[in-house]
This record gives C-alpha cells, structure tokens and sequence, in this order.
C-alpha cells in the first residue's frame, strides 16, 4: 500500500473563522493570488477540485474529492499545521517572542560558549543587511525571531562553520523546550555586505511532538519517507528515511523517485511557496510557482493507481498581498485522490482528519477526536 501527504506549504484558501484574533481577517492566499495575475490559471488543479474549493467556474465536475480544513489548534505556524495534519492537535500553543529572556539567551551563551547579537524580530533577509557587517566584524552569530515560535541564528559559513552552527543550534533546542518555542532554526548564509545570501544548509530543531499517525505507521513496519523539511519538523519522530531538500523542484523530483517503489507513506513538504514568496510578499513569485507544480502535477499523477491514495493540502496562509511578513490565520484547500471517487468533503473542522484518513487507508485503529474522510 502506498499514499502521498503532499503539504503546499502556506497556500491557504481564505480567512479561517477565527482570523481576526490573528489579525487576519479578510486574508486569502489563493484568492488574493487569483486578484492579483491577469490571467491566472492552474488548469490541472482547479479541474482536481480546486475551482471548486474557490467557488470558481470550472468547465466540469471536479476529477478527485475536494474540501477545506480547519485548524483546531491555536497558532497559524508551520509546526502547529503538520503536528495537527499528522493528528496532534495543540491544547496549548507554542510560545511567541518579540525579545528572548535574557535568562535564556544568557545560558545559551554560557553552555554554547558564543555571544549572540540580535534578539529582535526581523524578516531573514533585512536582518542580514542590518547585523550582518557586524558579525563579520565580530564573530557574534545573529539571534532574531519572527511571528512564529522560532528562535533563529544566522552565521556566516565562513566565520562559523555549518557543524558549528549546528551544534548552537542543538544547545538552543535543549534550551528552548522549558520556554515551548516550536523551533531552533539554523540560518547560514554567505557573500558581502549588500549581498549577503542564505544557503541550502538551514536545518530546523523542532520540539519533540506527541504521539502522531506518523509513529503508528512506523511501529506497524510501514516506511515513512519525509521529503523535504518534514524530518526536521516532527524531531525524526516517526520518519523511517528522509530526503532533505532545497527547493520546490528538489521536492517534486523525490517525490517521483521515491513512488514507485514505495510500500508506506511519502510525506513531502514543498517550501518555496511560503519562504521564497509568502513572507517576502513577492505576489509574481508566488504565482509562478504555483505554476510550476500545476504544471508538473500530471506527470505524478500519470504513476497514481486507484487504491493509492494521494492527499494534497497545506498548513496554513501566507498570503503574500497582506501586510507585514508573517503567516496567515487561513482555512486550507483539501484534495483527495482514491479508488476514483470525487465527493464533495466539506469543511473539516480539524487538521487531524487526514490522520484519521491515514489510519483506516493503512488498517490501523481509528484515530481518536477525527473523522477519517477515505471513504465519504
């Protein structure tokens, strides 16, 4: 048996009900991108179900089942999402910082033996370009934060080596579990000042997750293949092997390396969307490669038998019309291919449903507090 949980990281379908206590009331990743391209289309989706999910015209019915979902968890970050797609819904949500505790960065400081400067919220790129020379200058890695429960730290390759980094990195981690921030990010980056650049070398730390449909596969002897940051985001828990990757074209190509011998669950993030476009507010950017992976869809799906089962949905918004740079408080698009069936699914009123899915498509025990949609 073999499914696909493929996360188009970021691309929501319109503000979730509760958007406003987030600030994000009105927003609309896939609509606003709609708006906004004279002429956009994505043909191959929008006949899978997608026009149906926009309330757009489509010139027939829908060819796989098709709905919405809803977080049930508190937060609109990328740990929150994937915990709660893989069936672990948060009580309590990660802790956001504006500015680390002094007590937290100090023992980071001692037992990693480095002097961080920083310790702000910026955007990756604009925090470059402000402390950047300085930490050429100095040594001093770069700590800064986001809207989410990340706590990063840039470095220079060539001031502080990656297995350098990395090693900071884990010390944080250790750290940063008490204060319940989702993620330690590792944020290299080489070049000049006014031309400094991230690189392929980012690792992400994230907390131990709770029990989830990804350790049931595993202790049942199923293979379960993270494509992309997926490893990284559930600790290694759960995932059997792992295939890093640093773009949406790394991710697309394993992905149709690693199907046709599959026997288990492949689960693939594709990031570009949300880092390369969604919070760098780069509206032509985020079109394009939604382009792309309209366009290269028909070539996985050529490979897909009826009794697979491929599951296509993201993990929150990042509408790239909105202000500021942060994630989006937003309903995802759910699109489900199996045994032919093309059934309207409704929206969802939690994450967890696909690992209900999953659970009954690889005969576990049912998934408790979500409905499995397999055979709606």
């Amino acid at each position: 048996m073999r499914a696909l949980l493929l996360i188009l990281d970021s691309v929501g379908c319109g503000g979730a009900p509760d958007a406003a206590a987030y600030g994000d009331e009105g927003s609309d990743t896939l609509g606003h991108i709609y708006a906004h391209t004279p002429g956009f289309a994505l043909p191959n989706l929008e006949r899978l179900g997608l026009a149906a999910i926009l309330n757009r015209a489509a010139a027939a019915a829908p060819h796989a089942s098709w709905g919405r979902m809803r977080e049930r968890s508190a937060g609109k970050d990328t740990t929150t999402g994937h915990w709660e797609i893989a069936g672990a819904v948060l009580e309590h949500p990660f802790t956001v910082f504006e500015r680390f505790p002094d007590a937290l960065v100090h023992a980071i400081e001692r037992e990693a033996g480095v002097e961080f400067i920083g310790n702000f919220p910026r955007s990756g790129t604009v925090v470059l370009d402000e402390l950047g020379p300085e930490h050429l200058r100095t040594g001093k890695p770069i700590l800064y934060t986001s809207a989410d429960s990340v706590l990063q730290i840039a470095a220079h390759e060539s001031i502080v080596p990656l297995p350098r980094l990395y090693e900071i990195c884990k010390i944080a981690r250790r750290h940063c579990d008490a204060a319940r921030i989702g993620r330690v990010i590792a944020r290299p980056f080489i070049g000049e000042p006014g031309a400094f650049a991230r690189t392929a070398g980012r690792h992400d730390y994230a907390m131990l997750p709770p029990r989830t449909v990804l350790n049931a596969l595993a202790d049942s002897g199923a293979t379960v293949h993270g494509i992309g940051k997926i490893s990284d985001i559930f600790a290694g828990s759960g995932v059997t092997a792992s295939t890093p990757t640093a773009s949406n074209a790394e991710g697309m190509a394993a992905i149709v390396r690693e199907w046709p011998p599959l026997d288990g669950l492949l689960f693939a993030n594709l990031v570009d969307f949300d880092m390369l476009f969604g919070h760098r507010r780069n509206v032509p950017g985020y079109a394009n490669a939604l382009r792309e992976f309209d366009a290269w869809l028909p070539t996985f799906l050529a490979n897909v038998k009826p009794d697979d089962l491929v599951i296509i949905t993201a993990d929150h918004g990042n509408d790239p019309t909105w202000r500021g740079t942060d994630h989006t408080r937003e309903e995802v698009p759910l699109l489900v291919l199996h045994g032919g069936k093309a059934n309207a699914l409704g929206t969802r009123e939690t994450f967890a449903d696909v690992a209900a899915t999953l659970a009954e498509f690889f005969g576990l025990p049912a998934w408790p507090a979500a409905k499995s949609f397999l055979n709606h």
